[in-house]
């Protein structure tokens, strides 16, 4: 195997790693630290720790839904949309770094966010932010990961790619 395809493939695996590791090592801080619907304020109360557990998936919705269609949507359907994704920039090879990096993000939130499903029946969420009377419902960093990993793959694919040397001679030869 090749260095290059070695090196981007400890990438992708070390970026997905930290997240799903930074995700779960806040996640057990907060399970261990805060009780069940408690509430401490860290930045008066525009930023403040509320232990939920979520038990279906953004925002709660199929939190109403029970045996196997629950098992399907909330465990079945996410494990294999994030295996084809992994599958998927490990394949594709010709990605930006930015939108490569961007599905790492989301790929290591969604499996830290599956994970905690798997492992406890709920995922623990417990950031709140209000802002100039806006404000979040609560979640954990995994959903930052995926937030920051769509956002990443958004403004990436809303930008000109600049055409590579080869493809550039490929242009000036067929005008």
């Amino acid at each position: 195997m090749p260095t290059r395809t070695l090196t981007r493939i400890l990438f992708i695996f070390c970026i997905v790693l930290m997240n799903i590791g930074c995700d779960q090592a806040s996640k057990k801080i907060v399970r261990n630290k805060i009780a069940d619907n408690a509430t401490i304020s860290v930045i008066k109360d525009h930023l403040t720790l509320t232990r939920v557990e979520n038990s279906g998936a953004f925002l709660s919705l199929g939190n109403e839904l029970k045996g196997a269609m629950r098992n399907m949507l909330l465990n079945g359907l996410p494990m294999l949309a994030l295996i084809l994704g992994l599958g998927y920039i490990l394949y594709k090879k010709n990605l930006s770094p930015v939108i490569l990096l961007g599905i790492c993000f989301i790929i290591g939130g969604g499996f830290g966010n599956l994970y905690d499903r798997l492992t406890y029946g709920s995922v623990t969420d417990f950031l709140h932010i209000r802002l100039f009377g806006l404000q979040t419902g609560v979640f954990n960093m995994a959903d930052v990961s995926i937030m920051t990993g769509s956002f990443l793959v958004a403004i990436a694919s809303l930008l000109p790619q600049k055409p590579k040397a080869a493809d550039a001679d490929t242009a000036v030869e067929t005008i």
